[in-house]
């Protein structure tokens, strides 16, 4: 495989198949594919969902890593392969629908803007892959911790 082949491929995954060159809100647009992907993946068991994710997360440490090189730039707009991630871990275990669907993606979105504490910590001091991914991993954790207690309480 030739450099410009293997570049292509990593952009091609680090931008989460290339939603992430979106003018606007790149990293919005991520987290529907991250959305579109929760829909495909739905009707696994819980074991095969969090194996998917936990595969997504440890080759996104990867890819981004070598598509921030490639970039040339500290967690490029570009990479959305972290919000793909996030928002997978988001669902995890909760029930499906609509409500949930949409929950999960407004709170994603929210504690991946935001970055309440650690999140804005592990953004700022871990560096590459690690800290392009585990930011919005423990966002989707955050998001998913949020529509239990709100589901609870509502239902």
């Amino acid at each position: 495989m030739s450099v410009i082949q293997r570049q292509t491929i990593i952009k091609f995954l680090a931008s989460g198949f290339y939603s992430g060159y979106s003018p606007a809100a790149p990293g919005t647009v991520g987290s529907l594919i991250g959305v579109l992907a929760y829909l495909l993946l739905q009707n696994l068991s819980s074991i095969r969902y969090l194996t998917v994710v936990s595969f997504i997360f440890i080759a996104g440490v990867y890819i981004s890593n070598e598509a921030e090189k490639i970039y040339g730039k500290k967690d490029s707009p570009h990479i959305v392969i972290d919000e793909v991630s996030g928002m997978l871990l988001t669902y995890l275990a909760l029930p499906q629908g609509w409500g949930f669907l949409l929950a999960g993606f407004v709170s994603f979105r929210i504690f991946d803007i935001l970055k309440p504490f650690p999140i804005r910590l592990i953004d700022r001091r871990l560096g590459g892959g690690w800290g392009i991914m585990l930011d919005d991993i423990l966002a989707g954790v955050y998001a998913n911790i949020l529509i239990r207690i709100l589901y609870r309480l509502i239902w």
